[in-house]
């Protein structure tokens, strides 16, 4: 009778250790909702993982680094085989990564690169390239003049790299004397408000006599488009953002914003969703063909393919993934 009992206890958890890996929980840690995008991605994550068949957990830290860190807790002590964050603060984020490994949980950092860790992959845009093609097009229809930048926040290592992305086109029209940087500056916040105090800023100290003013994001853009509304020069300043959110692609159509970048965020929540399910489930993944240095190590990155936006693409563009 007690070797019955036995059996039926080792059959059950047999059992359930199948079903636990044919349908995975997929942790999902989300720094904030401050702008549209962050909810598509978040819809596309959780979509593509339940068609895969597992089972999305989400947690949103109202940028809260601290807080983050006890979610991403919860979700493991939940059960979920692998988190994919968008983390608060790129550093306080190791934390995460060094916990869930003592916990056999992987990590996937979503858009957002976690430094100076074990870090187990990388899913994102190449940001330097993001602002590259923002520079690009804005020396093809603006080639001379006054140019601002408002970079995103600095606690966001991306913001670095689109404004290197930036730089890597615009220097060689600066030591042309074609094009003046007038003002540069990183926001505190990747927010409208945010972008709307910088491009006061930015007016006052230079008169009006701007050009162009590229944005680290479409929630600074718009921010920025308020500002010249203001002022009557809403269409005659060139604007750029990325991220390519709604609100912006009606203003690109109004014509008070001539470019944004679409990061491919259907795809790229697609790509994190299969990355993450496939770990989950000690499946071979994808090979990568692209490495990130987070200061620890060459982190294993799937980096996904952005494009301009403006008014004469937006239906091959962003249309074109649904959105």
């Amino acid at each position: 009778m007690r070797t019955t009992i036995f059996s039926l206890f080792l059959l059950a958890g047999i059992i359930f250790a199948s079903c636990t890996n044919k349908h995975p929980k997929i942790g999902l840690l989300v720094h904030s909702f401050e702008t549209p995008r962050w909810q598509n991605d978040q819809k596309y994550f959780v979509d593509a993982v339940k068609e895969l068949g597992g089972v999305p957990l989400v947690l949103m830290a109202d940028n809260n680094a601290d807080k983050q860190l006890v979610q991403a807790k919860e979700l493991i002590n939940d059960g979920a085989k692998v988190l994919v964050i968008i983390p608060v603060d790129q550093s306080a984020a190791a934390r995460i990564v060094n916990m869930a490994h003592d916990k056999d949980v992987r990590v996937i950092a979503y858009d957002r690169l976690i430094n100076n860790c074990r870090l187990d992959y990388y899913v994102s845009t190449d940001n330097v390239r993001v602002g590259e093609i923002q520079a690009e097009y804005l020396v093809k229809v603006r080639p001379k003049g006054n140019y601002a930048l408002l970079g995103g926040p600095l606690y966001d290592n991306n913001s670095r790299m689109i404004y290197m992305g930036q730089m890597n086109i615009l220097e060689p029209f600066v030591e042309r004397h074609e094009i003046n940087i007038a003002f540069r500056q990183f926001a505190n916040y990747w927010t409208s408000d945010e972008g709307y105090r910088l491009a006061k800023v930015v007016l006052d100290s230079t008169k009006n006599k701007l050009d162009v003013i590229i944005c680290g994001n479409d929630a600074m853009a718009i921010g920025v488009i308020k500002a010249l509304t203001e002022r009557d020069l809403a269409g005659k300043i060139a604007v750029a953002g990325q991220d390519a959110d709604k609100p912006n692609i009606q203003q690109i159509i109004k014509g008070n914003q001539v470019v944004t970048v679409y990061k491919r965020t259907k795809t790229m929540a697609s790509t994190a969703a299969e990355l993450a399910m496939h770990l989950a489930r000690n499946e071979p993944v994808e090979p990568y063909i692209s490495t990130v240095s987070n200061g620890n190590r060459l982190v294993p990155s799937y980096l996904v393919d952005a494009n301009a936006v403006n008014e004469g693409n937006i239906e091959v563009t962003v249309a074109s993934e649904g959105n």
